[in-house]
């Protein structure tokens, strides 16, 4: 099966670079030359802030090097010492993510991912039952794959497999290419591993609150959501792209259909390795799952789980191709906008420029608070492409809001963080969108399809996450106030 092709992402038109060379410009200027605006290490750290975000909306400047020169000027600037650099590229979540990946890169050596998608879908006896399914099956490999790309590069031969046993029925191979990256990004909330920008918000509010969510709260926080937002989805996506006859038409796909898109075996017993996968992969849920009880830090517990899965005996496969598999890219940015992050919110630049963009909100009651936040991080996409990027930016200003109203400073950043999650606009939006847009030998979807999409999937998305945030959080040891 020849991979799939690489489209191009293009750059910003030359209307977003002028709008964003004008926007930092006028920032710029009010920030030094505004009476009461911020002084010293803030005024320093709000313009760098501002040069950094409109390098991402509006040139195509590497983000990785721009978040890494930001953080250098901070540190050249005296806003933060050269150890806070340092210790953000060798802090935890690093590691964590190094070890995850290794781990991952482990499991999906051995197929397992493939073998349990299959034995999944071949359950559907129509074309809804099929798009639930799908929905099911792609949750699950966020507790599998610590990144949104890369549990599209494992859905893509599954999807490329599914379209070849459909057949001639275009519409509904329509609908599964637009559903696969739909679920991977919605479902992406379930587990804190399933996207940097987590690991992000979690970093910033350690260090301007002291808090943190843990791996079992967040999965108690995000599954329900995920769930919810997935088979809505589905069903959204059903409506927009298939007939009632598509979705009323028997559907039978055999397993061997399946397994003759798939490189893998699907049939039969597991095999040891996969076996192998399983228990490791098991384990190391179970404990982060259990970090209260026995206190071990994720990090170690994914360290411990990529020796495992790397022994030369035992393991799936090596340490060397397993950490060949892990972005190093997105952790320099990761690192290099925690920085960012934490320079915006001890030099009090963070504050003052929350004040000036929700300041009208100390008077709304909590859901306007929450529900404005909200569209704003839905919204974001739209400006920097980058999720990390995204909460980068907004985890240090709603922090600050939620406590000036007297809301929960980790409730907001978590509703933030899970509307964030939305990116399915363009084709330049999110990785995944990109991936299943270009497949050799299907016919996907376009531009006006994601258009479509969108315009009912963003408010839907908007209203979920404030739902959760009033009225279900709050019962599962979240409180919004």
């Amino acid at each position: 099966m020849s991979p799939p092709r690489r489209r191009r992402i293009p750059g910003p038109p030359p209307v977003r670079r002028l709008v964003a060379v004008c926007a930092v410009v006028g920032l710029v200027v009010v920030i030094l030359a505004a009476p009461g605006g911020p002084a010293g290490d803030a005024r320093i750290a709000l313009v760098v802030f501002v040069c950094a975000v409109a390098l991402w909306v509006g040139t195509r400047v590497d983000d990785v090097y721009v978040a890494l020169g930001a953080a250098l000027a901070l540190v050249l600037g005296g806003v933060v010492g050269g150890d806070v650099l340092f210790a953000a590229l060798g802090s935890e979540t690093v590691w964590l993510l190094v070890a995850a990946f290794v781990l991952s890169a482990g499991v999906a050596a051995t197929g397992l991912t493939a073998r349990c998608a299959a034995a999944l879908l071949c359950r559907a006896r129509t074309v809804r039952q099929m798009a639930h399914l799908v929905a099911i099956a792609l949750l699950f490999t966020a507790f599998a794959v610590p990144s949104t790309s890369g549990r599209a590069a494992l859905a893509v031969p599954v999807f490329t497999a599914l379209a070849r046993a459909v057949g001639p029925r275009a519409r509904v191979v329509r609908a599964f290419a637009v559903l696969f990256p739909t679920v991977i990004l919605l479902t992406a909330v379930a587990t804190l591993l399933g996207a940097g920008a987590h690991l992000v918000t979690n970093d910033v509010l350690a260090t301007t609150t002291g808090r943190q969510i843990g791996f079992a709260h967040w999965l108690l926080l995000g599954v329900p959501l995920a769930v919810v937002s997935a088979h809505i989805a589905a069903e959204l996506v059903l409506r927009l792209f298939t007939t009632v006859d598509d979705r009323s038409t028997p559907l039978r796909i055999s397993v061997d259909e399946l397994a003759s898109g798939l490189q893998t075996p699907v049939t039969g017993p597991l095999s040891g390795p996969e076996v192998q996968a399983l228990v490791v992969l098991g384990g190391a849920v179970a404990a982060w799952s259990t970090g209260p009880l026995h206190g071990a830090h994720p990090a170690l517990v994914a360290l411990v789980g990529a020796l495992v899965i790397t022994t030369p005996r035992f393991g799936t496969t090596t340490m060397s191709h397993g950490l060949r598999t892990v972005p190093w890219s997105l952790l320099v940015f990761m690192a290099a906008t925690a920085v960012l992050g934490t320079a915006l919110a001890t030099s009090g630049a963070a504050g003052w420029l929350a004040e000036g963009l929700f300041g009208a909100l100390h008077s709304a009651p909590p859901w306007v608070v929450v529900g404005a936040i909200v569209l704003v991080s839905v919204a974001a996409h739209l400006c920097i492409q980058s999720r990390t990027a995204r909460s980068s930016v907004l985890i240090p200003l709603v922090i600050p809001v939620a406590i000036g109203v007297g809301l929960n400073p980790v409730a907001v950043a978590f509703a933030s963080t899970a509307a964030a999650g939305f990116c399915h606009t363009l084709t330049s939006s999110a990785k995944p969108v990109a991936m299943f847009s270009a497949i050799d030998g299907v016919e996907t979807y376009s531009a006006a399809d994601l258009l479509r999409l969108s315009a009912w999937l963003a408010p839907i998305t908007g209203l979920l996450v404030t739902a959760f945030a009033v009225f279900v959080w709050p019962h599962l040891g979240l409180p919004l106030t």
